[in-house]
């Protein structure tokens, strides 16, 4: 029992001096990233969808402050996201670049949960884990971590997911029914 008790203490020191050691060195070695990136960042949605090319929005910030890439890339933040990219970079303003997509209102994914299979290939394309489910189970969307992306729309083989606008909800949503109008004739008279 004494040398079981001994090795436990060997093992709780050592670990203790490295978690010293490692701890030392995060805080003398850290590396500092650079402000700006953090700033384009900070105005770039956080969609995460890839339309400006880059895996996500911190990358295109990193490409954007080493003057890799234009700041009219990101159809999600709009021409207001442009014009805030502009005056924090000290660039011209230039419209979105149509190569990229275009401006849509904001939307969350809505899964038609009596059609979904339960294929998780919507779970996996899913950049900010919005989507929940199992397989061969239903699955849902959280729709206060859905960013609209629509990366989740192309996978799925049963075309179960569609966007709803921001604001709408499923219990809030009103189909839109044909506008008919009714055309008074005047009845012949017979003679």
């Amino acid at each position: 029992m004494g040398s079981l008790l001994t090795a436990l203490l060997v093992l709780g020191g050592i670990g203790l001096a490295l978690g010293i050691v490692l701890g030392y060195a995060a805080v003398r070695f850290k590396v500092q990233e650079d402000p700006l990136v953090e700033q384009i960042d900070a105005v770039l949605p956080q969609t995460q969808c890839g339309q400006c090319g880059f895996p996500g929005c911190k990358p295109y910030a990193q490409a954007i402050a080493d003057g890799e890439a234009d700041i009219n890339q990101c159809p999600p933040g709009g021409d207001e996201g442009i014009h805030k990219l502009a005056e924090l970079t000290g660039l011209d303003y230039k419209p979105l670049n149509g190569e990229h997509g275009e401006t849509k209102p904001k939307a969350v994914a809505l899964i038609d949960e009596q059609t979904c299979i339960g294929c998780t290939l919507c779970i996996q394309a899913c950049p900010v884990d919005a989507i929940v489910g199992s397989a061969k189970m239903m699955h849902t969307v959280i729709a206060s971590e859905c960013t609209g992306c629509e990366l989740c729309i192309a996978p799925c083989p049963v075309d179960c997911i569609s966007m709803v606008a921001e604001g709408a909800s499923i219990d809030t949503w009103k189909p839109s029914y044909p506008v008919f109008s009714l055309k008074l004739v005047k009845e012949p008279t017979r003679t």
